[in-house]
């Protein structure tokens, strides 16, 4: 059976794509906090990227690696600016030497769409992409991990996936939609700017998970864009949210500022990984039946 190494399994993706590559692969997870972690089809290995580590309990051999690990910190700069460098960038370059000395034949790297700034038109993957003084810190540190990951590629396959707000259950309560969704319970005003507000294409977890699993069978490098099938406004996403949860959602237009579009173009994923397929009226639904039974 051949054998992959997983980051980042405890988060919104990681835990789907556990799920589905455990019965025809054998898993490593590497996982931070001390946790009663036990089961016969993975193997655990503590580290925490924050901190020094090793890769000591790390197979010498493995076949492929999935680095979906991200800083629980990532909107906290400068505070924990050092944290957010070495959860992308430098482990990054230290599990990048890792795979190399482990025969990995393929890497796959978790990138993030809001690398490409913001635009009005579809962004597609071979942009060239410039560093701009508004990136951020921790887009910063994306676009730096996947500067570091391209110069592997002639010892494997590097396979860079940008994704565009990933959402789902059990989705932490800071991100985008999980926020959207208490705003129009508590009947407080979503914030347009302009009269429908910015356009995004939100990817379903599952959509996502299932294009890092055929990531893996990939025969040379990418960077693929992964995102859903639909593009919607702010005000689209605020109405089919009231929709399910059966109330009226409140907007606030603010004519006056101009929506920052963020699309990913979606033929590659469609071509190499195959077309997402949950919309977001069925998305968002599933997210809030899962919200209301905890």
């Amino acid at each position: 059976m051949k054998k992959c190494l997983i980051t980042g399994v405890t988060g919104l993706i990681g835990e789907q794509v556990v799920a589905l590559l455990k019965k025809s692969w054998e898993i490593y997870a590497l996982v931070r906090k001390p946790m009663d972690l036990t089961s016969e089809d993975i193997h655990y290995i503590r580290c925490d990227f924050a901190k020094e580590w090793d890769v000591e309990g790390f197979p010498n051999v493995v076949d492929a690696l999935i680095h979906l690990a991200q800083s629980e910190h990532f909107r906290e700069f400068p505070l924990y600016g050092e944290r957010i460098f070495n959860v992308n960038a430098t482990s990054t370059l230290r599990l990048l030497e890792y795979a190399r000395l482990a025969q990995v034949k393929t890497f796959v790297l978790a990138s993030s769409g809001g690398i490409y700034g913001y635009g009005d038109e579809r962004f597609m993957e071979d942009e060239p992409i410039i560093a701009k003084g508004d990136l951020g810190f921790y887009l910063g540190t994306k676009l730096c991990a996947e500067v570091i990951a391209e110069k592997y590629s002639p010892f494997m396959n590097i396979v860079i996936l940008r994704f565009f707000f990933i959402y789902g259950p059990r989705q932490r309560a800071m991100m985008l939609v999980p926020r959207l969704v208490q705003t129009v319970r508590e009947g407080r005003p979503i914030i347009l700017h302009g009269r429908e507000g910015l356009k995004i294409n939100p990817t379903y977890v599952t959509d996502a998970a299932s294009s890092v699993c055929r990531s893996l069978e990939l025969r040379e490098s990418h960077k693929i864009n992964i995102a859903g099938p639909e593009v919607l406004s702010l005000r689209q996403i605020g109405q089919q949210i009231g929709e399910v949860l059966k109330r009226e959602p409140i907007f606030e237009v603010q004519e006056n500022i101009k929506p920052q579009h963020l699309v990913g173009d979606i033929k590659k994923m469609i071509h190499f990984l195959g077309p997402p397929v949950v919309r977001f009226r069925e998305g968002i639904a599933k997210y809030i039946e899962e919200q209301n039974e905890r």
